[in-house]
């Protein structure tokens, strides 16, 4: 009996040397895996359709093979990321399939309304190079976070839209989701009409 005392007692020292441990305990945050981004190197597209503008050099560009997707509709691919930004152009034939096409990407855009925290508007004009449209920066856990759609007011209409290929979560794809602005923003900057 004497040994089992002698182990209740040791238990008993241990358990309360224990519970005066001036330590608190503070859960971890969940971390993520480091993001190596590549270095900004830029290629022109100029593949037959009615416009060029320059792309990133380590995306993927190829064309759309959707059941419905039109002529001059692509995805440029961003393999590393997991993402995707699908463009797709119309040729305009009359002032309500434009008005049309605008309010459709207005539509789209404010789909997201209900997931987003903020969608931001910027107006696109280059007056010179005839290109007009509008650019929707989307904040939330949406399924897109970048839309916009560029025009000549007339006859070209060209639509983008940025998505990743898994569950959105805003506070983890935010840092690649700034990479990539900065990509569209080379695009729309460089973006011209052929005819």
């Amino acid at each position: 009996m004497k040994p089992y005392l002698l182990y209740s007692v040791f238990f008993i020292l241990c358990l309360s040397a224990a519970c005066t441990s001036n330590e608190t305990y503070t859960p971890k945050p969940r971390g993520y895996f480091q993001i190596k981004f590549p270095k900004k190197e830029y290629l022109s597209y100029n593949d037959g359709c009615p416009f060029t503008f320059d792309y990133p050099k380590y995306t993927k560009i190829e064309a759309d093979k959707e059941r419905g997707a039109g002529n001059c509709w692509s995805n440029l691919h961003f393999t590393q990321f997991n993402a995707r930004l699908h463009l797709t152009y119309y040729g305009v034939s009359s002032q309500k399939e434009y008005e049309g096409l605008v309010e459709d990407a207005r539509t789209l855009a404010f789909k997201h309304t209900v997931k987003a925290n903020a969608i931001d508007q910027k107006l696109i004009n280059f007056p010179d190079r005839k290109v007009y449209g509008i650019y929707y920066a989307i904040e939330g856990n949406t399924a897109s976070s970048v839309q916009f759609f560029l025009t000549d007011s007339a006859i070209h209409y060209f639509r983008g839209a940025l998505y990743f290929n898994e569950r959105p979560q805003y506070d983890s794809v935010a840092p690649v989701v700034t990479f990539i602005k900065k990509d569209i923003d080379r695009m729309i900057d460089t973006f011209r009409w052929k005819n």
